[in-house]
């Protein structure tokens, strides 16, 4: 079994991959919306941890089964444009878990999801915030 790394919310970069392993905070949930041709229901939320937070979305079941406060453990999840916004979710391969409430520590700035991306210089197919394009 191949080992999860563990990634910090500021280090988010957009891309078409489900590689993104991380604990975070539910710090606010939106309503529950129903949409799609499936009429799948959908809610977006902010979670954070110590070091940054990014707009949430979670489909189905996901959107009653957390709550404010929860901590949540991702896997295999995914950061990148769904209907123009970019969104943090776990998609089709990913998976939540509820691991805790309550006792972590979290910021609500930076907000990953808005942030401008444009392509590292040095890796055209990457993308990185564009304040760290101006760092030297």
């Amino acid at each position: 079994m191949q080992k999860q790394s563990w990634m910090k919310l500021k280090d988010l970069t957009p891309a078409a991959s489900n590689s993104i392993n991380a604990t975070v905070i539910l710090v606010e949930k939106g309503n529950t919306i129903e949409g799609g041709k499936e009429k799948t229901e959908t809610c977006v939320a902010l979670v954070a941890d110590e070091t940054a937070c990014v707009n949430f979305q979670m489909w189905g079941d996901e959107c009653e089964a957390f709550q404010p406060g929860d901590i949540i453990r991702i896997s295999k999840g995914i950061f990148s444009r769904h209907k123009n916004k970019l969104l943090l979710r776990a998609g089709k391969r990913g998976s939540l878990e509820k691991v805790g409430e309550f006792t972590m520590l979290f910021v609500e700035s930076p907000n990953m999801s808005e942030m401008r991306y444009m392509p590292n210089a040095n890796q055209p197919s990457k993308l990185v915030p564009e304040s760290q394009l101006t760092k030297p």
